[in-house]
């Protein structure tokens, strides 16, 4: 073999595997991280948005999932049923644009890093050496991206848990003896936010990789082709 196919395989490290190719490669692992973090971020901020979705009670037949992971309750009826449901919408809509936001976000970051594996496994980081740098760009990106979001996520998040809407629904909700209704962040906020924070590092890490990558494509390919023969 007297070609730069050959020695990509066999000595590419950072760019390319021998046996399973671009997947195995230490940007490839940060990339399968960053899309299951973001991944998970998508779960967490859907269950939080699914959490508020509006009161039903035992007797309006609500849905499986509601009966399942409490949405359901007894104990409510005329006045306080029809208070609860109104506060449960209410505050649903508080949440509902911070939750969307998050969703998006979550869920364009996963498609984007889904790219790049594509990318990688087409070999476009090899044949085009540039694409590294632009990748390297992107990760910084989005990974000082990340920072101002998580920031305004946690403030409007504490927004409508301040809220008044908030306060009254624990109070009704407390009342009645039933508990995680409480004005504050709940578990799948909390787990979105250190995904985010793990995410970080994780690009900081991809980002690195490909500046590394870089450079050895470059160095691989000033190489006179005599000296790659096999």
């Amino acid at each position: 073999m007297h070609d730069l196919e050959y020695y990509e395989e066999t000595e590419g490290g950072i760019l390319d595997c021998h046996k399973c190719k671009y997947l195995c490669t230490g940007r490839a692992c940060c990339q399968l991280v960053e899309v299951l973090l973001n991944m998970l971020i998508l779960i967490c901020c859907s269950i939080s948005y699914n959490s508020t979705g509006g009161y039903t009670g035992i007797t309006n037949l609500g849905g499986i999932y509601y009966y399942q992971f409490g949405g359901a309750f007894d104990g409510f009826s005329g006045v306080d049923g029809v208070t609860a449901q109104k506060l449960d919408v209410e505050f649903y809509n508080l949440k509902l644009p911070t939750v969307t936001a998050s969703m998006a976000f979550g869920g364009a970051l996963m498609a984007f890093c889904c790219l790049l594996i594509l990318l990688g496994v087409l070999r476009v980081p090899w044949r085009w050496p540039v694409w590294l740098l632009v990748e390297f760009v992107l990760d910084i990106a989005i990974a000082f991206g990340y920072i101002p979001a998580l920031y305004f996520y946690l403030i409007k998040l504490q927004e409508a848990y301040n809220s008044q809407v908030c306060k009254d629904r624990e109070t009704l909700y407390s009342s009645k003896g039933y508990q995680g209704f409480t004005c504050a962040l709940h578990g799948a906020d909390i787990a979105s936010v250190l995904f985010a924070c793990m995410a970080i590092i994780a690009f900081f890490m991809s980002a690195v990789l490909a500046i590394k990558g870089f450079r050895t494509v470059r160095r691989m390919k000033k190489k006179p082709v005599s000296t790659l023969e096999f």
